[in-house]
Order: C-alpha cells, then sequence, then structure tokens
C-alpha cells in the first residue's frame, strides 16, 4: 500500500524558536515581522530554558524560525552563528533541529547541514507579478532566488521541505507552474520530503487588506498537486488554517490526498491569529472518519543516509526510543513509521 492510499496522517511534534523577528523583507500579508532593530534577539541561555522546560513533553522537532537579515548587513554574521548556535543547543539536548531562515547563500546552507536534520523554504509562487504587489518590499522573494535554495539543497543532499502560499493575488495556472517545479527538482536530486499548501489567512499585524483564501478549493489543489508531484513527496496542509471560517474540514483535505498535518505546538509563529489544535483534538476529529494520526521526524525515513554520522546517530535513537530520559517521553507511536 502506498502512502497516498494509506489511512494515515502524520504530525510533528514540536516546538518553534524564532532567533529574532525582524526582517528586512515587508511582505504584506506578514504577520510574523518586526523592522531590523525593533525587537531584541532569543538569547541562546533563553532558548536553553525553552528547550529544559520541554523535557518529558515528547517534542522531537525544534523548529528554527527566524526573520531575515539582510546579505548585506554587518549583522549578517552575527545572525547566521546565532542560528547554528541554536541548531547546536537543540542538538545537545537531545532534540532534532529543523530551519527555516529565508534563502541562505550555498555556504551558509552547507554549514547549517551540520546541525539540522532537515531545513524548508516555502516558495510561495513563482509568479513574478507579485513583485509589483504584495512582495513589492521583498527582495528576497524573487521567483529565482527561492527556487536556487531548493536547487541547492539537492546539490548538498539536505531533505527539504518547500511549499506554496494560496491566495495572494497568483492563479491557478500559477499553482500548477511552481508545483512542476518543484517536481522537476525533485527528479533530479529526490530531495524533496513534503509540499505545504497554505491557506492564506488574514491577520490581526498585517497591512494587506484581502480575504482569506476560499479553502473550500483546497481539496481541489491538493488532488491536482497529487497528479503533478511524485508519489514520494508527502502533501501537508495546516489544520489550524483549513476551515476558517466557512472551510473545509481537513478530512476532506486528506480525502484528496494530503497525508500531514505539519508541525503542532504551542503557537503558530507565522499565523499567531489561528492557534493550533492539539494532537487529542485532531484524534477526534480524524478517528471517528477512519484516519490514524501518528507522530513523525522531521526527517523521513529514506533520508536518514544522507546524515552525518553524529546526526543519523541521533535520528536512530529516536526512531527506535533510545533515548536518555532528559530528552523526555516518546509520542504513543513509534516516530518514523510514515
Amino acid at each position: 500500500m502506498t502512502r497516498s492510499d494509506s489511512r494515515t496522517v502524520t504530525y510533528s511534534p514540536a516546538y518553534t524558536l524564532v532567533p529574532t523577528y525582524e526582517c528586512f523583507n515587508r511582505c504584506t500579508y506578514c504577520n510574523f515581522r518586526t523592522d531590523p532593530g525593533k525587537s531584541p534577539w532569543l538569547p541562546l541561555l533563553a532558548a536553553q530554558s525553552k528547550l529544559r522546560q520541554l523535557q518529558n513533553q515528547g517534542v522531537c522537532e525544534i523548529l528554527i524560525l527566524s526573520g531575515e537579515v539582510h546579505p548585506r548587513s554587518s549583522r549578517r554574521d552575527e545572525w547566521f552563528q546565532h542560528i547554528y548556535d541554536m541548531g547546536e543547543l537543540a542538538l545537545s539536548m537531545g532534540f532534532l533541529p529543523h530551519t527555516n531562515a529565508g534563502p541562505l547563500s550555498f555556504e551558509e546552507m552547507k554549514v547549517l547541514k551540520q546541525v539540522n536534520v532537515s531545513m524548508g523554504l516555502m516558495l510561495e509562487q513563482l509568479a513574478p507579478k507579485l513583485l509589483q504587489t504584495v512582495h513589492r518590499h521583498a527582495p528576497s522573494k524573487v521567483p529565482g532566488v527561492r527556487l536556487q535554495q531548493l536547487e541547492w539543497a539537492g546539490e548538498l543532499r539536505i531533505p527539504f521541505t518547500t511549499g506554496l502560499l494560496l491566495g495572494i493575488g497568483e492563479t491557478p495556472e500559477d499553482w500548477w507552474e511552481t508545483l512542476d517545479a518543484i517536481a522537476q527538482l525533485h527528479s533530479i536530486y529526490g530531495h524533496i520530503q513534503e509540499v505545504i499548501l497554505q491557506p492564506y489567512s488574514p491577520g490581526s499585524q498585517q497591512s494587506w487588506d484581502a480575504p482569506a483564501f476560499d479553502s473550500r478549493q483546497l481539496p481541489e489543489v491538493i488532488a491536482k498537486a497529487r497528479e503533478i508531484l511524485p508519489p514520494d513527496i508527502t502533501i501537508q496542509i495546516p489544520p489550524n488554517l483549513v476551515g476558517h471560517p466557512q472551510g473545509v474540514p481537513v478530512q476532506a483535505c486528506l480525502e484528496a490526498g494530503a497525508r500531514d498535518l505539519g508541525g503542532i505546538g504551542p503557537k503558530d509563529e507565522v499565523n499567531p491569529d489561528y492557534p493550533h489544535p492539539c494532537a487529542e483534538q485532531l484524534r477526534e476529529i480524524l478517528e471517528p472518519a477512519g484516519w490514524e494520526l501518528v507522530p513523525r521526524l522531521p526527517i523521513y525515513p529514506q533520508y536518514d543516509s544522507w546524515l552525518s554520522p553524529r546526526l543519523r546517530s541521533l535520528v536512530e535513537r529516536w526512531r527506535t526510543g533510545a533515548l536518555p530520559e532528559t530528552v523526555g517521553a516518546i509520542p504513543e507511536s513509534p516516530l518514523g513509521e510514515i
């Protein structure tokens, strides 16, 4: 039975660390960023304290999600080192880091591979016209820049997550073009673990005045995406953004071909107005419809051999349950069974 035929849906027990909210991009739909210099960076000691509180909580993934410091900023090196140090800290405490920090140089990606089991970057859309609208003041949203990241991730053998943001001024033809570009790169490198289909959802901090993506369209988009993408790429949907305000149930998205619900943690930092449901709430929704919800690691099993011996050893300990007590309880299902 293939993954798309299974009645199993996965999620990652996760916690998000934000090194900084400051970002030189000004996407008009953003509910995450602050202006450069307007908010403090998360100190390593504070990050360590947060991670210590996760002991015995069953969390495996530490998502290091950062605003972007300009590549030519005098603080770029300090920012990058801070992100690296947070990955090293998470590893040292037995967790599995996954970093999404915007476009990086090839060398930066190569270095971060040492302290991450996987990485990610949303393509959002490959429609250049968005540079005249929602991305007008977002230099790193140039489509070619972001597509280059996916190619470099493939060259570096980094297990990667990417995705589309739906409803920011693009057309359905733009969706299919973006999905096809992902599929083509995966056919060369085989490195895309997941593609997120994220419906745009208005928040309280943004400047753009536009309605939410009609999530009733989402099952149709998922079904078409399942046709375009290779079968070994999992389609992910964010359950907190589906069904708002009068949208489609999560179950309909699963029936259409989605098989993962992403990282489930205390807060969606990118969409803070939309709280994550907990795993128990999701099970109450999904199990009556015949779906089994199981936890997974931030790296899929077929990519374990891409890791350094140090990272591979830690991942194996998570998969087998051979973890020190200081990391905490293993979620109720065997992680890695996808």
